[in-house]
């Protein structure tokens, strides 16, 4: 049985982890105020965007006008999945969850593709496939660290370049789309080639506009600015999303040290209680012996 003084510096030490818990929920909690905002921020541009390159493509195909090179799809050979994690732990399964899931997608996938390439962004992505030998083609260093729109604009120019290089036939994005601060949904997107989907009350309308420049013109425009907006969207909701469960996680280990700082102290007040009752019956019992 453990003596009074270990479980005294037992009950010191969950303290000490409760305030470090505590403290990180809170600062989770105003990261994600910031996050969140800028997530809200970007989805209305994001999803209007993607409602005019819809009716501008969909136009263009019916009319048999030609089309941007990065909308062209062909087979599949060679496809990169890019994994968005973070750059920290103490997220929960927020990381996990992506490793397994790029996983079972080269699984899933080995009968359409003859070679799957990975890269990451994010460190703890990178240390999950390093863990388990898997080849990394390329790691985004420092993107959440300074999280802007100047970075998702070089990464999405890479990989516009690669499709056109034909070094890849498919680009994929693996995040976490952030819901609520409860709530991160795992998102499988499609980067490359581009597909558009009527998204709005106004996306299979069958009304039509005259354009300046030309449709050929504007696509060259739209297609290369809603590839930058989805890799920015991916990376914010990436972002927020981390810190949503990052907050819960802490919520939850800071609940946990509270129950077993209770079942420490209901432990310590045995051991005294015992130790007190042993000390008083050596008392009694030698002043019995006196008699």
């Amino acid at each position: 049985m453990p003596s009074l003084r270990d479980i005294r510096r037992r009950i010191g030490s969950v303290k000490s982890t409760q305030q470090i818990t505590r403290a990180m929920k809170m600062v989770s909690a105003a990261k994600l105020r910031r996050a969140q905002e800028a997530v809200t921020r970007a989805r209305p541009y994001a999803q209007l965007l993607e409602e005019a390159l819809y009716r501008v493509t969909a136009r263009a195909a019916a009319e048999e006008a030609p089309a941007h090179p990065l909308l062209e799809a062909r087979p599949p050979r060679v496809a990169e999945l890019v994994l968005i994690t973070s750059d920290r732990g103490l997220a929960g399964g927020f990381n996990s969850n992506i490793g397994r899931r790029a996983q079972r997608f080269m699984v899933e996938t080995s009968d359409r593709h003859e070679k799957v390439l990975l890269s990451t962004i994010g460190r703890k992505g990178r240390e999950y496939l390093r863990a388990r030998h898997f080849p990394i083609r390329k790691d985004f260093t420092g993107v959440h660290a300074r999280l802007s729109f100047e970075k998702a604009e070089e990464i999405a120019g890479e990989y516009a370049q690669r499709f056109l290089a034909g070094e890849v036939d498919a680009v994929f994005l693996l995040f976490h789309e952030f819901r609520s601060a409860i709530s991160q949904q795992l998102i499988l997107k499609q980067l490359l080639p581009v597909v558009t989907s009527a998204a709005g009350p106004e996306g299979g309308s069958g009304v039509d506009f005259l354009y300046e420049p030309a449709r050929a013109e504007l696509l060259q425009e739209l297609v290369p600015r809603y590839l930058r907006s989805q890799v920015w969207r991916a990376l914010l909701d990436s972002a927020a999303s981390e810190h949503g469960a990052r907050m819960t996680a802490m919520e939850a280990a800071t609940k946990n040290a509270g129950e077993l700082i209770g079942a420490l102290s209901q432990q310590y007040n045995r051991a005294r209680q015992a130790y007190i009752t042993k000390e008083l019956m050596e008392i009694v019992g030698g002043a019995e012996a006196l008699k």
